[in-house]
């Protein structure tokens, strides 16, 4: 399918949406998370503003995955909530759909019976009405647009139904009508991103660690150092 961009004067740019979000956004951000933080915003960008673009509860869910899994250890929490505000409104979305939508879908996966998470399509429910819609969008009833954000959301349905085996996914993407290649290609993805993410921040911590040290050595020394003076203006008088 050929990714065709909306073309309207009404239609940010990325540049504008990556100001929307500095706005929203005043603080300082560390760079092991800012430079993640500003590539996947591109990539959302591009995806937002597609003209088969339709916001639905599984890519949110994606969205909510990769976000948390991405700020996990932030040093602030209100921070990391304030972050997420400010980045989904700078797509002008709604950050609050999105974290509610991704809640329900967790809640719901996780009361499922393994595999029975893909039988969607025979049964009733808030939840397997959004799952039918998008499977009617995806066979071409309607706009779909597939992105690695849906596939992490797919994913993560079947980890909460601790369901997460091959022959589970090929039949929840059979049902949703994507094809499993193409999960299993940006699951692999998502899976490199995250372990050199993992990484970034071993040695960050490392390296915060280091300067703590070296830092209370500096204070040890001065203070050591202040003593003789102290002991000599002492018998003088």
């Amino acid at each position: 399918m050929v990714s065709r961009v909306l073309a309207s004067a009404d239609v940010p740019t990325v540049a504008d949406t990556k100001a929307a979000f500095v706005r929203a956004y005043r603080k300082p951000i560390p760079s092991i998370y800012s430079g993640v933080i500003q590539e996947i915003l591109v990539q959302q960008h591009l995806l937002r503003y597609n003209a088969t673009y339709t916001y639905d509860a599984v890519f949110a869910l994606g969205f909510v995955t990769v976000y948390d899994q991405l700020m996990d250890g932030y040093p602030n929490d209100k921070d990391r909530d304030a972050i997420f505000k400010a980045y989904v409104t700078a797509l002008k979305e709604d950050p609050e759909l999105y974290r509610s939508d991704a809640r329900k879908l967790e809640e719901w996966a996780s009361a499922q019976s393994g595999t029975g998470i893909a039988e969607f399509v025979s049964r009733e429910g808030d939840v397997e009405n959004i799952l039918k819609n998008i499977a009617d969008r995806a066979a071409g009833k309607g706009t779909f647009h597939y992105s690695r954000f849906f596939a992490i959301g797919l994913f993560r349905l079947l980890e909460c139904a601790n369901a997460s085996d091959p022959a589970t996914l090929e039949q929840l993407s059979k049902a949703l009508n994507v094809s499993k290649l193409s999960v299993d290609r940006d699951l692999d993805v998502y899976r490199n991103m995250l372990s050199k993410l993992t990484q970034g921040k071993e040695l960050l911590k490392e390296y915060t660690e280091r300067e703590k040290k070296k830092q209370a050595e500096r204070e040890g020394g001065a203070a050591k150092s202040s003593e003789p003076v102290a002991q000599t203006e002492a018998k003088s008088e």
